[in-house]
């Protein structure tokens, strides 16, 4: 039985939403009911995140998701990930493919992210800097700058937007310490064989996200078999969350019906 929190709504083909690091299920709160009405969706929290139980020992995302839906009896189910979440979709095609029938990401690649953008470094070294020092607003405020991406401010996105993903990261945040020891085990060689992945792939990105992050999901896109990308206006590392309406309308073109 797993021992992920999550959220089982709506009846009919399985629909699994997957979050971003730090974060939790509610980063979907604009998508959930929306596809309710036509899908089985589940949202769980990641180990470590939101409800979910922390490690206890060593485990991979990936499997986490296999259990839980070996669990629920879903079959092959779409994955719809965002940053993190993209990347554990991306490991599930890979690791248990019998458990996937189509993969929707954004902002991310694989679960072996890559980055040269001197934007995206400095900011990721600020954030883990905060985080080395144990200081949780730091943490928190430099976290979340990714959903302003390069070209913006935070005080250039809808403030209930920064609220609450300001909430989601500092609930996450606050269940850990900074010496824990880190228990998650990477999957390996995910670029070599991505190629492999021969269910439909879509890379649904914020336009303004940094350029690793849009290169990464781009690159899948190209790589894989049935693969395609787009892009919405105006929105970076969270663009279901900036423009959900944007974003459901391009979930819903490629959603199969049935």
């Amino acid at each position: 039985m797993s021992d992920l929190f999550r959220l089982d709504t709506g009846t009919g083909q399985p629909l699994v939403l997957l979050h971003g690091g730090f974060l939790d299920h509610r980063m979907w709160d604009d998508q959930i009911p929306a596809l309710a009405t036509r899908y089985r969706v589940i949202a769980p929290d990641a180990r470590g995140h939101g409800q979910s139980v922390n490690a206890i020992a060593p485990f991979r995302h990936t499997d986490d998701l296999a259990a839980l839906l070996r669990h629920l009896g879903t079959g092959p189910t779409i994955l719809v990930g965002v940053s993190m979440g993209a990347g554990i979709a991306v490991d599930t095609a890979l690791e248990h493919p019998d458990l996937v029938s189509a993969l929707v990401v954004s902002g991310a690649g694989t679960s072996e992210p890559y980055f040269t953008d001197p934007w995206t470094t400095q900011t990721w070294a600020a954030w883990h800097s905060a985080m080395a020092a144990g200081d949780l607003d730091a943490s928190v405020e430099a976290f979340t700058l990714f959903a302003a991406g390069p070209h913006r401010h935070l005080d250039d996105l809808d403030p209930q937007v920064v609220g609450h993903l300001r909430r989601m990261t500092r609930g996450t945040l606050s269940k850990h310490t900074a010496d824990e020891p880190n228990l998650l085990l990477p999957v390996r060689d995910t670029w070599s064989r991505i190629a492999r992945i021969d269910v439909p792939v879509l890379a649904l990105n914020g336009a303004i996200d940094s350029p690793d992050h849009l290169g990464m999901a781009e690159r899948l896109a190209r790589t894989v078999a049935n693969g395609r990308a787009l892009s919405i206006d105006g929105t970076a590392h969270y663009p279901n969350m900036e423009r959900p309406d944007i974003f459901n309308k391009a979930l819903e073109d490629f959603l199969p019906t049935s």
